[in-house]
């Protein structure tokens, strides 16, 4: 894996005569930022202007990674819907990315993915035969396959049960080490867990949010996980009155 860049994105998004946002943000190397905010504040749409995709608007301003190279090819995207090739086995579609760029996948890695987010005896079975929560599971694992510095989840664990989105945390965590990581969540105990940077998002523009001063990955009941998951619960609260 190449060294990972930060991101800096600075400008305004609109839909038709609608400013959607006006942000400065500004995304750290090879660090976990995740971005809150209400529903319909742009977050999503945050990753899909980075990732030059159809956004429904327009935006005015600049895109640019920290060491000046180009963003394209660089970046595993994982977004809200699993989007699983449904005539594709639940193997075949955590290879997809190595097989459309013509390379070899690396099946062993794939299988031991598999293994870790607990879909092993569901290889070979095609996605439609998997629970949403199973499909989710699929989906990171293709995203986790997929070796990039930048890595983009748009809310990965949402469908999964208390347990299993503890398990799945701490899986990205590990197997995304060194890499710059967009995780969009709705979930303040998630961000105060995960983040080494909280961005709290309104259409006013982008604030940090002061994080834990334990190193992420933290534990779920520690203090200072606790004690910032409520106070940036009172806090997104209090926006959306």
């Amino acid at each position: 894996m190449t060294k990972a860049p930060g991101i800096m994105l600075k400008g305004q998004h609109r839909i038709g005569d609608r400013v959607l946002f006006d942000t400065d943000l500004q995304i750290p190397a090879a660090q976990w930022t995740c971005l809150l905010g209400r529903s319909g504040v742009g977050k999503s749409t945050i990753l899909r202007l980075i990732l030059d995709l159809e956004t429904g608007g327009t935006f005015k301003g600049s895109i640019a990674a920290t060491d000046g190279m180009p963003l394209a090819g660089r970046i595993s995207y994982m977004a809200q819907s699993d989007l699983l090739l449904p005539w594709l086995s639940v193997l075949d579609n955590v290879c997809i990315g190595a097989r459309l760029r013509g390379t070899a996948p690396n099946i062993g890695r794939a299988r031991d993915l598999l293994h870790r987010v607990g879909l092993s005896d569901h290889a070979g079975q095609k996605p439609a035969s998997l629970s949403g929560g199973m499909r989710q599971r699929a989906a990171l694992a293709r995203s986790l396959f997929e070796d990039r510095p930048i890595v983009f989840l748009d809310e990965p664990f949402s469908a999964l049960d208390a347990g299993t989105r503890a398990d799945m945390q701490e899986l990205a965590a590990e197997v995304l080490r060194g890499r710059t990581v967009l995780l969009i969540t709705h979930d303040p105990a998630e961000a105060a867990r995960l983040a080494d940077q909280i961005t709290v998002m309104s259409a006013q523009g982008t604030q940090n949010w002061p994080p834990p001063a334990t190193a992420a990955l933290r534990e779920i009941n520690a203090a200072e996980t606790l004690a910032c998951q409520a106070r940036l619960l009172a806090h997104l609260r209090g926006m959306a009155a």
